[in-house]
């Protein structure tokens, strides 16, 4: 029998409750800077030591936590269900407490990429990228994030990937960072769908079929999870 389909749409809040800080939760603020000078095209364009700087020091917050209840309760979806998440975070928890189908949104902290084309990509793991980092070409290496103002090359993918979900999970996210919110519009009107918030947030009228559990993103994963594994 075919496994039916979960897509998990995630946010700051799951990796929040790992200790992960976030630029809503600092005040959108960073040593005094604003979110726009660490990230953003300009930002580095303007100060790269200072950009290079930031994404260093969450590259060793990152190598310091460990995945949440959330993390695992989503992984463990996949011993009964075909399931991809599609996360908006720039870590690797979800990786690490076991789920094999991600598509990072906006980018992976743990890699780096030319500023030259055709752009390539590298892991590097938690190590520091420093000014004089290069690639083959010569080209600086920044980190592989998408910034503001750039586009979300996977967005395509995460729109198609959603419509095929019998199952839509949101979590951790309050649905007001797009395009990211927008992937609820591309869901299947008759699929089922839940939205994980404390603060259940104000979702347009026209979606159906969906269920809100108003708790942290570790309580209401679990939860959800436990129920959803025993369905089958």
């Amino acid at each position: 029998m075919q496994r039916k389909k979960i897509v998990v749409l995630t946010g700051a809040g799951v990796s929040a409750e790992s200790g992960l800080s976030t630029f809503r939760d600092a005040g959108g603020l960073w040593e005094g800077h604003d979110v726009h000078d660490v990230a953003s095209p300009q930002g580095f364009a303007k100060d790269p030591d200072l950009v290079l700087r930031f994404y260093n020091q969450r590259r060793r917050q990152l190598e310091q936590v460990e995945p949440n209840e959330a993390h695992y309760a989503i992984a463990s979806l996949e011993n009964k269900y075909d399931v991809v998440v599609v996360t908006q975070n720039v870590d690797n928890l979800h990786e690490r407490a076991g789920s094999t189908n991600i598509i990072h949104l906006h980018g992976e902290l743990t890699q780096a990429k030319s500023v030259l084309p055709p752009y390539n990509v590298y892991d590097i793991g938690y190590k520091d990228i420093e000014l004089g980092d290069v690639c083959e070409k010569g080209g600086q290496l920044r980190p592989n994030i998408v910034w503001f103002g750039e586009t979300v090359p996977l967005m395509t993918e995460a729109a198609i990937v959603s419509g095929t979900a019998d199952i839509f999970i949101v979590v951790g996210t309050s649905l007001v960072v797009y395009p990211a919110a927008s992937l609820l519009d591309y869901v299947n009107g008759n699929a089922r769908k839940y939205i994980i918030d404390p603060n259940k947030p104000n979702v347009y009228g026209i979606h159906k079929n969906i269920e809100f559990i108003t708790e942290k993103a570790t309580k209401g994963m679990v939860h959800l999870a436990d129920n959803l594994l025993k369905e089958i």
